[in-house]
């Protein structure tokens, strides 16, 4: 048998001393880590600052918001250095009342799925000011966000004065768009206009490949006008001689007044059918909601006009019945956009069941128009009626012998409830929707700009309820008119304080009622929704 020689005194030393300097490094390479995930952090909530700066105090439907300073943008584009790369940049633009963020989304997951590099310019954001930035699919990276953020803000500030002020806050975002896709060097940018669509910061894109219009409806009446025909010219603003446009069906006002501007620049202005189940080969839309079918025919034009544009005919549909490509399939199939038409359970409840038959589950909808109030409540009914399959998400709750039904709402106060409310409530009674509660709250996302840490109030005289309040007397008045509430009490509507007040009202009476499944519509404002997303995800 061999003998192991026996490790002297010194060679143990050596050996603890060698291991100690290791632990000692790996504990200052944590500590580094450590430190610096502190500093980015610090570095990020100094430039959510930064860009909450931007945003003006005047009211959004302030007259100078219309077209305010417009020649100001071609200045930015100067001092950024812009005005070439915009130039060279394949942009598929989109404007439009409902569904235009959808019809992108849809649009830059087609032309992924083609094997393309692409950027996605889309608001507002939820959750953090990053989503407005996609990148081949995926959230702009933090790292990446902050160089183009101060590549951009460190020019504007040296080059701005009293004449030329620094850019609002959606013109900036819009400026580090095109910076950040410039740069990026992508094959494709598909840009949603922020608001209207002439005098909107994406419009400084002089020759974009193909320009689409999603369905018009009766938004921002304060700033675009108070007819359809107002509206639609507004978003006819982007068209653009010798560019191809498309719109999807539209009422006949609007109609008009689109072929009017298309006309007038001597260009051809397309009706894209909508999209029929048929031609997804038994595949879902990755956006929920029979509207969807309407922004993905247009999604389609789109894309299949910029690859024949681009020179890939070959990768086209060959007519508009017939199946589509599989890469058009699978970018219709994989699109995601949260907020619209999205189902989250509360695994805070959930994940506490004991049986996992009951729960509380969120049904996210950003609506805020009187059309997209309808769309919302037939999805609402769709998903939660008891004879049908719920999506995967939220199938526990399906168990449970009872549900409550229960709004969650807030709309900006530009916004008449009165031209909400009652779409909400009408489509959701036709379709055998009865809220046994409606909650009302202030967004949380007015106390903490861009999605810092900073809390609401403390002080309940510091928060202002009169909006929610004037919510709830509609709401009351709407039931009485239409006999769904005999009694003048308030037992069918409350008013929170704060949006972390409700959710956790929300989750006690759920956690104390085992046998009842909590059905939550949350609508009427992106905003909101975006708040609820943040509480209920942490």
């Amino acid at each position: 048998m061999r003998s192991h020689p026996v490790p002297t005194l010194a060679a143990r030393l050596l050996s603890l001393s060698s291991s100690t300097r290791l632990v000692h490094r790996a504990m200052a390479s944590t500590a580094a880590a450590q430190a610096g995930g502190v500093a980015a952090a610090a570095e990020y909530e100094e430039v959510l600052g930064r860009l909450s700066s931007l945003i003006t105090q005047k009211v959004r439907a302030h007259s100078g918001n219309r077209g305010n300073q417009w020649d100001l943008m071609a200045h930015y584009l100067k001092i950024l250095e812009l005005e070439e790369p915009i130039a060279r940049m394949r942009v598929i633009h989109v404007a439009g009342t409902k569904g235009k963020g959808s019809t992108c989304t849809f649009t830059e997951s087609i032309l992924r799925s083609c094997g393309f590099h692409t950027g996605l310019f889309t608001s507002p954001h939820l959750m953090d000011v990053r989503e407005r930035f996609r990148l081949d699919g995926a959230d702009i990276s933090e790292e990446k966000f902050l160089k183009y953020f101060w590549w951009c803000w460190n020019k504007l500030k040296e080059k701005t004065d009293d004449d030329i002020p620094m850019p609002a806050y959606f013109r900036f975002l819009a400026l580090l768009a095109f910076k950040i896709f410039s740069a990026e060097q992508v094959d494709v940018a598909v840009l949603e206009v922020g608001l209207g669509g002439k005098f909107d910061a994406t419009n400084v894109v002089e020759a974009p490949v193909v320009c689409g219009i999603s369905s018009l409806g009766y938004d921002h009446m304060e700033i675009l006008g108070n007819t359809l025909g107002e509206i639609a010219g507004e978003k006819a603003g982007i068209f653009k001689k010798g560019v191809l446009a498309y719109t999807a069906p539209q009422p006949e006002e609007a109609m008009i007044s689109l072929k009017q501007r298309a006309s007038e620049l001597g260009i051809s202005l397309q009706v894209a059918d909508p999209l029929e189940p048929h031609q997804l080969k038994d595949q879902h839309l990755g956006l929920h909601g029979e509207h969807q079918y309407m922004n993905a025919g247009l999604a389609v034009a789109l894309a299949s006009t910029w690859l024949e544009k681009q020179g890939h005919k070959d990768m086209i549909p060959l007519n508009c019945t017939d199946p589509l490509p599989d890469h058009f399939i699978r970018g219709l199939s994989s699109a995601s956009l949260q907020g619209r038409a999205q189902i989250v359970p509360d695994l805070h409840v959930n994940s506490e069941e004991e049986d996992k038959d009951c729960s509380l589950v969120f049904y996210l909808d950003g609506a805020h128009s009187p059309e997209s109030m309808e769309i919302c409540a037939k999805w609402f009914s769709h998903v939660t009626k008891d004879d049908r399959r719920l999506p995967s998400s939220a199938e526990q709750s399906q168990t449970c012998g009872n549900s409550r039904k229960i709004l969650l709402f807030n709309c900006m106060s530009v916004r008449d409830p009165m031209r909400l409310l009652p779409h909400l409530l009408d489509a959701s009674t036709q379709n055998g929707v009865h809220f046994d509660l409606a909650l009302f709250v202030p967004n949380q996302s007015q106390y903490n700009k861009l999605g810092s840490n900073a809390s609401a109030p403390a002080e309940p005289e510091q928060i202002d309820l009169s909006w929610q309040l004037s919510l709830q007397t509609v709401w009351e008045k709407l039931l009485q008119d239409k006999g769904l509430n005999s009694t003048n009490s308030r037992e069918n509507t409350q008013v929170f304080e704060s949006l972390p007040l409700a959710i956790e009202w929300l989750r006690e009476n759920a956690r104390e009622n085992r046998s009842t499944s909590f059905q939550v519509l949350v609508t009427g404002s992106l905003h909101l929704i975006g708040d609820v997303l943040r509480l209920i995800k942490k």
